[in-house]
């Protein structure tokens, strides 16, 4: 069992940065392929990025490539996701996932979640 918390959302202006924290807590996570997705109103909940557990290799969104930055710490339990060069279309509700098997870019796959963190992003 993994326990997920995450934290840093908030208001922010276009092009400005917000860095996303997710907590884990039970099973060390270094166990776990872990995730960011986002939920918008009205649409399904998307990929983002992910920390693989393998190698601790990275895996990103076309939609956010090289504005975003999953990174992780495994003596401290936690994940972050540095978002950079916001726009608009990145307001959700962002979500912190592990998956014990291997990686996947789908939510269905996807062990356990946190309860998600509001992120606007104002034009």
């Amino acid at each position: 069992q993994v326990q997920l918390v995450e934290s840093g959302g908030g208001l922010v202006q276009a092009g400005g940065s917000l860095r996303l924290s997710c907590a884990a807590a039970g099973r060390t996570f270094n166990y776990y392929n872990m995730a960011w997705f986002r939920q918008a109103p009205g649409k399904e909940r998307e990929f983002v990025a992910a920390l693989l557990r393998n190698y601790g290799s990275t895996n990103y969104a076309d939609s956010v490539k090289g504005r975003f930055t999953i990174s992780g710490d495994n003596a401290k339990n936690m994940v972050w996701l540095q978002m950079n060069s916001l726009k608009p279309e990145d307001t959700a509700v962002y979500y912190c996932a592990a998956r014990g098997g291997i990686f996947s870019r789908s939510s269905f796959d996807y062990d356990y979640w946190g309860q998600g963190t509001q992120v606007i992003v104002s034009s």
